[in-house]
């Protein structure tokens, strides 16, 4: 059962005015002064345009120490001059271009760019090997890439000559291969002012790519409108106020990079922190100190990093402008919290969403209580519940009772398609709910727990096990990072729980501690949901936006196909 303690989190201090429904929300949308809706209009022009120029909007801090300052005004001409280039080069309205770089200003001014000019932006992880480049290009119908010439050799040169649709390409920096455009030069040579194409509420703006366990990825589409929940939720979830210093670590090849590493900040008009290099823990220490830090929002996996190296590291360092602690990519465990309140003072604020919802629909905000481990409630504006589905009938469930997460659609940043699949987006509505595919718990408060994805869950003995709740019940352990939990058949039970675990320091894995910990779970969870085994790992296989890959796990026990790996951050075998 979810831990009942109750956690009062006395950061705010002013609250907030909310709005009813989404009618407020979009009453804060300037929209274009000639009528018409666009993502970057409300991300820079409008700032600039209402005496805000000079503010920073980005800060950007390289691998080698360089550290760069943009302003609204800067930002906002840098990316006119990319709309410029995309025009020079006959690029149209509704065109698709695709972004394949490391966090670098190119990689901002080019999103806004080409938001700008009405052409639809699709990012990839920077990480993404050839295949998977090619595969999400085919099927987004790539006109146009943006990516570096180390990328553009290894993974785009050797198949372009097969895409005869991908009419140009940008080359970061001052030089390019030969068919492709130099960017430095062709923004230098760009006038530093465009009208911004009037697109239209539902015209699509963005286009993020999703692996599913087997078959192709899905291209989730999102329209302009969507600005509207990118900007309320990030106000509402993320206490996002205007002048903060804000840092989302997520990368924009993930849509929380996206999402909340670009629009919603700069929507907001707060400065935010960019980092262009990967996790490192003295660096993000030191950049949360040195750099004055107010609003953080990250990834469970780099908080079980840091809980993993001891709060000894956090020692000594000025953590004291951090206002407000935030946290996405998978389920928060209820010792991730707490840890939070101990090392930086704050608890860390879990939140729920998918890249078909494209901004966050459950939460922990400012004004609430925590229940450490728990969601949050839903937003203003979100209806969500917990349903059963038996074919076609969609029945709601009571309070405490597991089930299906549902929404009720009609959320300004709802996914409007699957690119050319209308049959598998039509699947995901029913009975007048959208159906998220994971499963969940409502308490009596209101508040929502992740279960697992339903694909994930155990049937043991007649039980249904999510593997959130074991998982969380070993992390409690003081030896154990983080774990990852399947079911693996059984001739007596059906299925039964096996847990692959990796180890703070300090710890050495062996039989002792592999009965402790058995011991342990059967303790907190009883004997029918405690795993019957416990292996030790150095590291678990997990997603570039950090999720564990429970299915990849399940795949190379059983020997099963592992289905789409595009997304997999290395190869933890």
């Amino acid at each position: 059962m979810p831990t009942s303690i109750i956690m009062k989190d006395t950061s705010r201090t002013d609250a907030a005015e909310l709005p009813t429904g989404w009618t407020a929300a979009r009453d804060r949308i300037a929209g274009l002064p000639g009528g018409g809706l666009n993502i970057a209009h409300e991300a820079l022009d409008r700032h600039v345009a209402g005496g805000h120029g000079n503010q920073p909007a980005l800060i950007w801090l390289g691998k080698d120490g360089t550290r760069r300052v943009l302003s609204y005004a800067e930002l906002a001409a840098d990316a006119a001059r990319f709309a410029n280039v995309l025009q020079t080069h006959g690029i149209a309205r509704g065109e698709r271009l695709f972004l394949l770089s490391g966090r670098v200003p190119a990689l901002y001014a080019a999103t806004l760019g080409a938001l700008k000019a009405g052409v639809v932006v699709s990012p990839l992880f920077a990480a993404f090997g050839p295949e998977p480049v090619r595969a999400r290009m085919e099927i987004g119908e790539a006109a146009v890439l943006v990516t570096t010439a180390q990328h553009y050799a290894r993974k785009v040169a050797p198949w372009r000559d097969k895409m005869p649709g991908l009419r140009l390409v940008l080359i970061i920096g001052d030089e390019a291969p030969e068919g492709c455009v130099a960017l430095g030069p062709a923004m230098a040579a760009a006038p530093d002012r465009f009208e911004t194409v009037a697109t239209d509420a539902e015209d699509m703006a963005l286009l993020h790519f999703t692996s599913g366990t087997t078959g192709l990825p899905k291209g989730v589409v999102h329209v302009h409108e969507a600005v509207v929940a990118h900007a309320e939720t990030g106000r509402l979830a993320l206490d996002l106020r205007p002048g903060d210093i804000y840092w989302c670590t997520a990368d924009p090849g993930w849509v929380t990079g996206m999402s909340y590493g670009i629009i919603s900040p700069l929507c907001n008009r707060v400065t935010m922190l960019v980092d262009e290099a990967e996790f490192d823990l003295d660096r993000w220490y030191t950049i949360l100190e040195s750099e004055r830090v107010q609003v953080w929002y990250t990834a469970p996996t780099a908080i079980r990093m840091m809980m993993r190296a001891g709060p000894e590291a956090a020692e000594g360092r000025d953590f004291g402008a951090l206002r407000f602690l935030a946290s996405v990519g998978e389920p928060l465990n209820a010792e991730c919290v707490l840890w939070g309140q101990k090392v930086f003072g704050l608890p860390f604020h879990d939140n729920w969403w998918q890249s078909e919802t494209g901004g966050i629909m459950i939460g922990n905000t400012a004004e609430m209580d925590i229940k450490p481990g728990a969601m949050g409630k839903p937003l203003l504006g979100i209806t969500a519940g917990i349903v059963s589905v038996e074919g076609e009938a969609v029945t709601e469930l009571p309070a405490g009772k597991s089930g299906e997460l549902a929404l009720r659609p009609g959320w300004p940043s709802m996914m409007r398609a699957y690119l050319g699949q209308p049959e598998r987006y039509e699947k995901c509505f029913r009975g007048g709910w959208y159906l998220t595919g994971d499963l969940a718990m409502c308490d009596s408060d209101g508040y929502f727990w992740f279960v697992g994805r339903a694909d994930d869950l155990i049937k043991s003995a007649g039980h249904l096990i999510g593997p959130f709740e074991v998982e969380s019940a070993l992390i409690e352990h003081p030896a154990v990072a983080e774990a990852a939990v399947i079911g693996i058949p059984d001739e007596t039970a059906g299925e039964v729980v096996k847990a692959f675990v990796t180890l703070k320091s300090g710890f050495e894995a062996d039989a002792a501690l592999e009965r402790e910990l058995r011991g342990h779970a059967r303790k907190r969870l009883g004997p029918a949901v405690a795993p019957r085994e416990i292996v030790f790992r150095d590291s678990l296989p997990r997603t570039r936006s950090g999720k564990i890959m429970r299915r990849l796990l399940r795949a190379r026990e059983l020997g099963l196909p592992e289905g789409d790996l595009s997304t997999l951050e290395g190869d933890a075998r």
